[in-house]
């Protein structure tokens, strides 16, 4: 059996293709994913919550008046609220035939 001489230069070159990932003109290995780390952390809001008491207070009679609205689809409906203050006034419009 004979190897082909193309196959033997091949398997000789791998290791140093191997040796050339580590120096590619990227930035360093160490910023990698910082981006999506940095937006997974800000979603968290507080991952060690400490309250007062073990369990906080409820109201069961609150809690099943809205489990039969909900099993009668009358649901109430959030406040309204808007996260941005918006200045009133708007451009006029022209006026009409002259």
């Amino acid at each position: 059996m004979t190897i082909d001489p193309r196959r033997l230069a091949l398997i000789a070159l791998l290791p140093a293709l191997a040796a050339c990932e580590h120096n590619y003109p990227g930035p360093p290995a160490s910023k990698f994913g910082d981006a999506n780390r940095a937006t997974l952390a800000a979603q968290v809001v507080d991952p060690d919550p400490q309250y007062d008491t073990i369990n906080p207070p409820t109201s069961g009679e609150k809690a099943g008046q809205a489990g039969e609205r909900y099993r009668k689809d009358a649901v109430k409906k959030p406040d309204r609220t808007s996260s941005t203050a918006s200045s009133g006034g708007g451009g006029g419009g022209g006026g009409g035939p002259n």
